[in-house]
């Protein structure tokens, strides 16, 4: 037998991949680049640092107008409405006019966002409460009383929504209101406002949720559960929810104050985390 030498056997191997990935990463740069400056339209319109839009044709008309004018019609007709051509009839003007004062329809929302945000601080001023639960507070029903004044934001990704001097000067009204939870860092104090937020954001969806379905179904409240009663009695007399048949009738009584309850609950905790830090904790 004759004895396979070690030239026989050779191995194959897969060729290396030499694509250069430099082409690439440049590429992905570029548009990256590209993104942010997409921003830029709407940050030189916020802060007034490029060139002011030309006035157009009608007499009145501004940017502040057009804005104020966009944040009324999602008020009264819904986000899903607004449209360049539907904002300028209703300001008695001509849709291209509009391009003078707004470059398009994610410009003026960043803009509406922006024009809305401090307008708790009239009613529900952090900075004025006597301590940081007041500010607590305050922070919770003016983000409440926003959202349901104007729900087209619940209808909006605010989680990047841009920074403009409207959102920060209700941020730093806040954070002035907040000042007194000594002991917490930064990092902490920004999320006691996020928590916040969040409760109240999340209240405001619930009441608004609830109030558009009433509205689409031509069901109020007690009619929702009339309906629902015989089943529901059904299933409670059939000993599989045992927990659930033991709850008293007025568990699910609208007028409990489910909102200052959680709020409560959640000044309860800060409180705690307060109290810790100062005892060293």
């Amino acid at each position: 037998m004759t004895r396979m030498s070690d030239t026989d056997h050779t191995e194959t191997t897969e060729p290396t991949d030499t694509t250069d990935t430099t082409d690439t990463t440049a590429d992905l740069a570029e548009v990256a680049k590209e993104r942010v400056g997409a921003l830029r339209p709407s940050l030189e319109l916020l802060w007034g640092t490029g060139e002011r839009p030309s006035r157009g044709p009608k007499r009145g008309l501004s940017l502040e107008a057009v804005v104020d004018a966009a944040v009324k019609l999602a008020d009264t007709e819904g986000l899903d409405t607004l449209s360049m051509r539907r904002l300028a009839g209703e300001l008695g003007t001509g849709t291209m006019s509009l391009y003078r004062y707004v470059p398009g329809k994610t410009e003026l929302l960043d803009l509406m966002l922006d024009r809305v945000q401090d307008e708790p601080a009239e009613t529900h001023d952090p900075a004025a409460a006597k301590d940081w639960q007041g500010a607590v507070s305050a922070i919770a029903h003016g983000a409440l009383e926003l959202h349901l004044r104007h729900p087209w934001l619940l209808k909006v990704n605010q989680s990047r929504a841009l920074m403009g001097p409207r959102s920060l000067r209700i941020m730093e009204r806040s954070l002035a209101g907040l000042r007194g939870m000594t002991g917490l860092s930064d990092p902490e104090l920004i999320s006691v406002y996020m928590a916040v937020q969040s409760f109240a954001k999340g209240t405001a969806r619930m009441v608004v949720e609830t109030r558009e379905a009433a509205e689409e179904t031509g069901l109020g409240h007690e009619a929702f559960w009339a309906g629902q009663a015989p089943y529901l009695e059904r299933a409670m007399a059939s000993g599989d929810y045992p927990l659930m048949a033991t709850l008293s009738e007025d568990t699910f009584d609208p007028a409990f104050d489910h909102f200052g309850f959680g709020l409560a609950r959640l000044v309860d905790g800060f409180a705690a985390l307060v109290a810790a830090r100062a005892a060293g904790r």
